[in-house]
């Protein structure tokens, strides 16, 4: 798995803002699933999927805005580590939501591998408990009159 994580410099952070505009509006004209882009200084032209496109729009966005990024495949294996960090929890905390069962793992040695696929499960089932219990929480204030409308 490769990740970029710092931040972009100032002077990527101003090309990406120049470049993006005419991107967008370029692969937005055509309708085609690949689009074939000619490099200036090798005179290659290469055929790049649709989806490649947008994806590197939304790099060249996030970069303008100085933002770091990560691209993970999508049936990468995460260390503990990796997941915590995704998350925002510590590593430990992590280890014991694998061991009490509310994220499927397997080891290798004694290493312990989660995929992607099931961190992000976990991350949206997380999501909704939330919302369930901040709905309810705002419904009981209403009832209650606690002054929020």
């Amino acid at each position: 798995m490769e990740a970029i994580l710092e931040k972009p410099s100032l002077r990527d952070q101003k090309v990406a803002g120049a470049s993006l505009a005419p991107f967008a509006q370029a692969i937005k004209k055509r309708r085609s699933e690949a689009v074939t882009i000619r490099l200036q200084e090798s005179e290659v032209a290469i055929a790049i999927p649709r989806k490649a496109l947008e994806l590197l729009e939304f790099i060249l966005s996030s970069m303008a805005q100085g933002k770091a990024l990560s691209l993970i495949p999508s049936d990468s294996e995460l260390s503990t580590q990796q997941a915590a960090d995704m998350l925002n929890v510590s590593r430990p905390h992590l280890v014991k939501l694998m061991e009490h069962g509310a994220l499927p793992f397997k080891k290798v040695g004694s290493h312990r591998r989660i995929q992607l696929a099931d961190l992000l499960a976990y991350e949206a089932r997380q999501a909704a408990h939330q919302a369930q219990h901040l709905h309810f929480l705002a419904q009981q204030a209403q009832e209650l009159n606690l002054g929020y409308e």
